[in-house]
C-alpha cells in the first residue's frame, strides 16, 4: 500500500501567494514555508538567547514547515477575504482543520503520532504565536521586496504588516526589525560592501 501525504505535500510548489496582488516575483507557498521556518526559528532563538525565554525552537520550525499544508486542498484564500468576517473566518478555519485532518489520514498510523502535533498546531501556545509572527514577517518581507523593485502595489499591505507585527508586543519581534530587516532594502552589491 502506498500513501499520498508526502506527494501533496510536495504539490505546495504549485500553490501561488498573493493571488490579489500584481507581484513582480511569484512566490508560492512551499519557498513561502521554508522562509517562515527560518524566521520561526530566528526568532525562537532571540526569545530564547536573548531574552531568557524557553521556548522549543525545533517546535517552531516544524509549526512553520507544515502551517500552509492545507492549502494543497483549499489553495491560498487571500486575507482581506479570509478575514473580511468572523463567519467566514471561521467556517474558513473549519475547511482548514478538515483538509489537515483528511492529509493526516494519507499518513501509514504508526506515523501519524510524529505528524499530527505540526499539521494540527496548539494555538494557544507560545510557538504557535512565533509562527504566526514569523509568518507575518515574510509577508513583510515580501512587500519590501516588491517595494524595492518599483512595485507600489503592496504599499498598504507593508504598512499594515508594519503595524500587525509592532502590535504583538513581542520583544524578539521587535529584535529581528531592528536588526535584520534593515539589510532587506539593500541590493547585492551593498550587502556584499558590509563583508
Amino acid at each position: 500500500m502506498s500513501y499520498n501525504f508526502y506527494a501533496f505535500m510536495d504539490r505546495m510548489k504549485y500553490i501561488k501567494r498573493w493571488s490579489l496582488m500584481r507581484s513582480v516575483r511569484e512566490e508560492n507557498i512551499m519557498e513561502h514555508s521554508q522562509q517562515v521556518a527560518m524566521l520561526a526559528h530566528a526568532l525562537a532563538v532571540i526569545t530564547n538567547k536573548i531574552y531568557g525565554g524557553s521556548v522549543d525552537e525545533e517546535k517552531c520550525v516544524l509549526y512553520a514547515v507544515y502551517h500552509e499544508c492545507s492549502e494543497v486542498m483549499t489553495g491560498d484564500l487571500p486575507t482581506p477575504i479570509k478575514y473580511f468576517n468572523s463567519s467566514i473566518k471561521g467556517a474558513y478555519k473549519d475547511i482548514e482543520a478538515r483538509a489537515c485532518q483528511k492529509l493526516l489520514a494519507m499518513l501509514p498510523e504508526e506515523l501519524r503520532e510524529g505528524l499530527e502535533p505540526f499539521v494540527m498546531a496548539d494555538m494557544s501556545c507560545e510557538e504557535y504565536k512565533i509562527l504566526k509572527a514569523a509568518d507575518r514577517l515574510a509577508a513583510y518581507i515580501k512587500c519590501l521586496e516588491e517595494h524595492r523593485s518599483g512595485n507600489t502595489e503592496f504599499e498598504k499591505a507593508k504598512k499594515s504588516i508594519e503595524d500587525d507585527l509592532h502590535s504583538r508586543n513581542m520583544p524578539a519581534v521587535e529584535y529581528f526589525m531592528e536588526k535584520f530587516i534593515p539589510p532587506f532594502l539593500l541590493t547585492l552589491d551593498e550587502l556584499e560592501g558590509g563583508l
